[in-house]
């Protein structure tokens, strides 16, 4: 009973082989990152199959405009994981409750803007982006339905970065595992039972997220050895809220670059028709699945430099990144290859229309190099906003999305143009990605090894 009961307890990282202890913290974070791609997926297949591509396209299409506005709190996510890590790493109780508590406010503020804000600029928004007029009211009752129930969403990937932090990324899993399960379930029923249709899939959605984010919280309570979380910890705290706001920001705005590019993007997919929108829905879910490792070891790498930086470990947080890299890349390449391979497989599941896995499978192919550069790129940030440095990865996310990834969509889509393709060749929507991704590892390696990250305190 104390052995199981030790490993959902806070996990002190600042002890032990490096490279072992990474692993060990990131295998459950990466089996929760899967399950939580699996939300997405599921809504997919299940829209796909009971409803058909249309609708399908319908939920690729409201992606975009999602994500753009999670970004509020997902500053505040990234803030409370490095500051929760460093605090616990430094052995500071009190400023890590209060931290949390700050979390919790600061959370409620930026959903309660979010269901106020997110219905009214949905179908603007889609207006905006020439979304195709068969699946623009399926996009908007998707994005209505999402904002209004946001709050689970929000808190639980509020609460999961603060368990991570306190190096328990275990308990955030089984309790992921559980709301996906109920998602899946709910799916099915609300759309192939009460004929919900796309609706449906993002009610069922929300019930799961909610209960996701109210089991993590009842744990955070339980963890009284580590954080004291009562009612006056929820004031909030000037100097936290500044330093969350600080860190949090530039991962925010970098989220809210990458959704921006995405809708400038979504707006050159729409252009090629519903067959391209279907695909670019295929490829993306499959991508979300095997870039998940990539995340999975710069998130580790965030929590394991932030804890040894908190416990003044330089030594260790230097040998983490080299070891925790090397098996980032590794694992990366081991699922290029098995993409490569088996890759059309993953894209029969999601539809039926030849033509349509045909074009999804010719597309990821394009793809698959980019995990592994990925998978440095990855690694190597989430050393540096561990340190504490969170606008280096935000500039050359800025630089990577910005100024490669969207004019070269557009330039290569006129560049081929052609009176097979009017508009263009679909491809250049996943090479200008592929070369993002490869000059963004190289510019992230070269920032890492010139160690200005070093020099940031913040205690």
């Amino acid at each position: 009973m104390a052995s199981v009961k030790a490993l959902f307890a806070p996990n002190d990282l600042t002890e032990g082989t490096p490279w072992k202890r990474i692993v060990e913290f990131t295998i459950p974070m990466l089996i929760g990152n899967v399950a939580q791609q699996l939300y997405n997926t599921a809504d997919s297949i299940v829209v796909g199959k009971y409803i058909g591509d249309n609708a399908l396209a319908a939920v690729g299409s409201a992606s975009p405009i999602l994500n753009l506005l999670l970004v509020l709190f997902v500053g505040v996510s990234v803030g409370a994981g490095i500051l929760v890590s460093q605090y616990f790493g430094a052995k500071d109780k009190e400023k890590l409750s209060r931290t949390i508590g700050t979390c919790i406010t600061l959370n409620a503020i930026t959903s309660l803007i979010i269901m106020v804000l997110g219905p009214l600029i949905a179908r603007p928004m889609l207006e905006l982006l020439k979304t195709p007029a068969s699946v623009l009211n399926w996009c908007e009752e998707y994005l209505n339905i999402f904002f209004l129930g946001i709050v689970g969403f929000s808190y639980y990937n509020i609460f999961a970065g603060i368990l991570r932090g306190l190096g328990d990324s275990l308990s955030a899993l089984v309790f992921l595992l559980i709301s996906t399960l109920l998602n899946v379930i709910l799916d099915i029923w609300f759309v192939a039972g009460f004929n919900m249709g796309v609706p449906g899939v993002a009610l069922a959605t929300v019930i799961a997220q909610g209960i996701s984010a109210v089991l993590c919280l009842l744990k955070i309570l339980k963890m009284k050895d580590s954080c004291d979380l009562n009612w006056a910890m929820l004031k909030l705290d000037k100097d936290i809220s500044t330093k969350l706001i600080k860190l949090g920001l530039p991962s925010g705005l970098t989220q809210a670059i990458f959704s921006l590019a995405m809708i400038v993007v979504q707006s050159l997919t729409n252009s090629f028709g519903e067959m391209v929108i279907a695909c670019n829905v295929i490829v993306m879910r499959v991508d979300g699945f095997a870039m998940m490792p990539n995340f999975s070891f710069g998130s580790a790498l965030t929590t394991f430099a932030g804890q040894n930086i908190g416990a003044k470990r330089m030594d260790r947080v230097d040998q983490g990144a080299k070891q925790g890299t090397l098996i980032a890349v590794a694992t990366a390449t081991t699922i290029t290859i098995l993409i490569l391979l088996f890759g059309k497989y993953l894209m029969s599941i999601f539809t039926d229309t030849a033509e349509l896995v045909d074009l999804s499978m010719r597309m990821m192919r394009i793809l698959a190099v980019g995990y592994i550069a990925v998978a440095v790129s990855q690694c190597l940030s989430g050393v540096m906003r561990g340190a504490g440095d969170t606008m280096t990865p935000m500039w050359i996310s800025l630089f990577t999305t910005i100024v490669l990834r969207v004019p070269i969509a557009y330039g290569l889509a006129y560049a081929t143009r052609s009176e097979l393709y009017p508009v263009g060749r679909p491809e250049s929507l996943f090479i200008s990605l592929l070369i993002s991704w490869t000059l963004g590892a190289v510019i992230t390696a070269i920032v890492y090894r010139k160690g200005k990250w070093r020099q940031i305190n913040l205690q």
